[in-house]
């Protein structure tokens, strides 16, 4: 089962729950988790307000994802809900694993994401956080500046002690030493404290494809650089073990939708 929240270090921590935020109900198993009354009321609004997600997705949601009658669409929506609904096990714990969502841009990944973020922390009052990869780099390059208040140790607790993460555009930065040791610390970080995250990317898993051979020369047609070729493998490996793997092969639907506005 994975761990619940730390009990608050504060005097006034809530006598039902300890400062936990839950309350395991005995049952005939092992007990189930339920959130505590003191995580209700205006909880979820503040959690929402402080888990950064970009205005232009605040109101995603599954159901108003489009998937305009496309198979890959449908399938990956699909698989996203069944996540949410499985999120809390039989044992009364949460899931450990996430999602890893890959795909060419415009598919909706970062919608999916997202949902999937909003829905359980509206459901279980979570601490969830939405990153992009590239701007949490430039967020800790900025603690080198001698007038920055922020530290690095800070910024990247906060992104490994969250409850739900996601991470968006993995790969998209480029894989320099430094970059490469902050993704392992995010990444090995979430992984030792079996806290979920879901991923998002435009590269593709396969080892096949790499970033010195031209996409549209690819055998078989136009195919995706691997993300191999992005991050360190034993990286990649873990993603395995870190999250379900879902795969969105269709054509820039955000665009297809723009372009059918303007007609």
């Amino acid at each position: 089962m994975r761990r619940m929240v730390e009990p608050s270090e504060q005097p006034d921590a809530c006598p039902r729950c300890d400062g936990r935020g839950w309350v395991v109900e005995p049952d005939e198993g092992s007990g189930r988790a339920r959130p505590c009354d003191c995580r209700r009321g205006d909880a979820v609004p503040r959690l929402l307000s402080a888990a950064g997600i970009p205005p232009r997705y605040e109101r995603c949601s599954l159901t108003n994802f489009q998937e305009g009658g496309n198979e890959q669409l449908l399938r990956a929506k699909t698989l996203c809900q069944r996540y949410v609904d499985g999120f809390l096990g039989a044992d009364g714990g949460f899931s450990e694993s996430g999602l890893i969502l890959i795909g060419p841009p415009g598919v909706g990944k970062t919608h999916l994401a997202v949902a999937v973020l909003v829905d359980l922390m509206r459901r279980f009052s979570l601490r969830g956080l939405f990153v992009d990869f590239t701007s949490l780099i430039h967020q800790i390059q900025s603690t080198f500046e001698p007038t920055s208040r922020d530290s690095q140790h800070a910024i990247l607790e906060s992104v490994m002690d969250a409850e739900l993460l996601v991470l968006d555009e993995l790969g998209a930065r480029k894989p320099t030493a430094w970059v490469t040791d902050i993704l392992y610390l995010v990444m090995n970080g979430r992984y030792t404290r079996k806290l979920p995250t879901l991923f998002t990317t435009n590269y593709s898993l396969s080892t096949v494809a790499s970033a010195d051979v031209r996409l549209d020369e690819m055998p078989g047609g136009p195919r995706r650089e691997s993300l191999a070729s992005r991050i360190p493998a034993l990286l990649v490996s873990r993603l395995y073990e870190m999250a379900q793997v879902i795969e969105i092969e269709s054509s820039d639907f955000r665009r297809d939708i723009k372009m059918a506005r303007h007609r």
